[in-house]
This record gives structure tokens, C-alpha cells and sequence, in this order.
């Protein structure tokens, strides 16, 4: 494994750190001889790169190599410092936006009585509207695996119940003592069109 470049009095170079951590190659740390530019008030082509520089120089920017595997690697002249922060400002939003749905468990037994039924249906609806995901259970004790065809009917008129907020991703399977069922949202009108 390739060692850090020392300075002078031996010790690691400080600047090697901050290149290694940096997300792209700036300024000094691009040590190709020629590179293409593009971006705003350049003229496109290629240059070399101590010529790029002083065109990032005199308009008091940076040159970002944003495609280093182009031959030559392209470079664009920009703040970098602001081109970081509105990258992650993006990522932000687009993490927001893409908020991981969680996966919601409903529990019910093959003798769930309706009032209980419709107190879970209901609760299942909310994480629905919320982008999360259901997952419903006929838990068996005991003898009670006996009653399977009574777990299947509770699942199934569960998904009927909630056909309108969302679509069943299987039919109800066993699993050791649990039978279950995954239900995920339906896509809203708007989320729809978004994504069209």
C-alpha cells in the first residue's frame, strides 16, 4: 500500500488528508496535462490545465474535474464550496422526499371479534396514507393452527377492508406459527404524475 507524500521535515503532508476526503479533484490537485472545459462564460474546448487554471483564476473560481474518466478528464469552472453545498442540500431533499416507509405490523388471532378488526383496519389505513408499508398477521397458539382457513378468511377480508388505500403484495402464506400478508400503499394521483 502506497504511503502518504511526506514534506520536507518527514512528517505526512496535512494537504495529501484534505485531497484524499475531497469528493473531486480542484485546482492544484489536478495533475493531468490537458483537460476539457465546459460550463458557463467559457469558451468549450480543451486546454491544458495550467491554462484552465487561469481562466478559474480570473473569474476567482475553482476548476472541478467532474468527469475523471474522459479523455481528457472534463473540468467545469465553478464555486466549489457552493457546488458542495447545493449538493447536499439536494441529497437532503431527495432523502426527505424519499422518506424510507416503514414496515407497520398488524397483529390479529383467528377469533379477532369485529369491533377489534375494525379498530386495526383503521389504524392500518393511517400507515397507508403515510407511505408505510402493513404487515398483517394471524398469529396460532397453541392448537389454535388448527383454525388456518379462519387466519386466511381474517387476512383476506383485511385486504378487502383496505383495497382502496392499498394493493396486496402475495397471498397470505404460513410461516411457523404466523400467517401474514404485506401490504403496500397505492400510489397517490399526484405521486403518480410525478413520477409520469
Amino acid at each position: 500500500m502506497a504511503l502518504p507524500p511526506r514534506n520536507s521535515r518527514g512528517s505526512f503532508n496535512p494537504r495529501f488528508k484534505k485531497e484524499q476526503q475531497q469528493e473531486h479533484r480542484t485546482n492544484h490537485m489536478i495533475r493531468v496535462p490537458q483537460v476539457r472545459l465546459v460550463g458557463e462564460n467559457v469558451t468549450v474546448g480543451i486546454y491544458s490545465t495550467q491554462e484552465a487554471m487561469k481562466i478559474a483564476q480570473d473569474q476567482q473560481l475553482d476548476l472541478v474535474e467532474i468527469s475523471p474518466q474522459a479523455d481528457p478528464p472534463v473540468c467545469k469552472i465553478i464555486d466549489y464550496n457552493k457546488f458542495l453545498y447545493e449538493k447536499k442540500k439536494k441529497e437532503k431533499e431527495m432523502k426527505a422526499k424519499s422518506k424510507a416507509a416503514e414496515v407497520k405490523e398488524i397483529r390479529f388471532t383467528p377469533g379477532t371479534d369485529d369491533h377489534d378488526f375494525d379498530f386495526k383496519a383503521r389504524h392500518a389505513e393511517g400507515f397507508l396514507k403515510d407511505g408505510n408499508k402493513v404487515k398483517a398477521y394471524v398469529q396460532f397458539k397453541g392448537r389454535a393452527i388448527m383454525f388456518k382457513e379462519r387466519g386466511e378468511l381474517v387476512l383476506l377480508k383485511f385486504a378487502e377492508r383496505l383495497s382502496e388505500f392499498g394493493q396486496v403484495e402475495g397471498l397470505p402464506k404460513l410461516e411457523g406459527k404466523r400467517m401474514l400478508m404485506i401490504i403496500s400503499p397505492k400510489l397517490s394521483k399526484k405521486k403518480k404524475e410525478a413520477q409520469d
